[in-house]
């Protein structure tokens, strides 16, 4: 691993954690969405700013896995599947499976949903994912690259 990939791994990790800082700023800003509420644009804001806080935090994590895992093990894996099952067995990150659903909010959030959809993709990322985000941050918080 030469200086500068260490370098960039420091600096991904600490991107990461002031992505994850936004995401829970805006968990902490939102409540339980209601899908039978006629939200006014401004009203809606929050959510919105919860869902662009969580997608770019997922972005910024696999970043950082990509580079963790190039610095652990000198490898890329071929699939972002084959390296979060490697990122969770190295006890990092939580469930892979969890990773992708995750990851996929970005596909999902481009396309109008009902309401009830709507809540219930504003829950997960407010609950399981937000918890996942919550958990690799205090894996990754001491985390000393030497």
């Amino acid at each position: 691993m030469t200086e500068a990939q260490r370098i960039m791994l420091i600096a991904n990790r600490d991107k990461l954690l002031a992505s994850i800082r936004l995401v829970e700023s805006s968990v902490d800003r939102t409540g339980r969405y209601d899908p039978e509420a006629a939200y006014t644009p401004l009203q809606r804001e929050p959510f919105d700013a919860l869902c662009d806080r969580f997608v770019r935090a997922v972005e910024t994590a696999i970043r950082f896995f990509r580079s963790y895992e190039q610095f652990m093990q000198g490898i890329s894996s071929d699939t972002l599947r084959d390296m979060l099952h490697g990122i969770e067995k190295s006890g990092l990150a939580g469930d892979a499976e969890l990773w992708l659903d995750m990851r996929d909010v970005r596909n999902r959030i481009v396309h109008d949903y009902l309401p009830a959809q709507l809540a219930q993709l504003y829950a997960d990322i407010r609950g399981p994912f937000f918890a996942e985000l919550s958990r690799l941050s205090g894996a990754i918080e001491g985390l000393a690259f030497n």
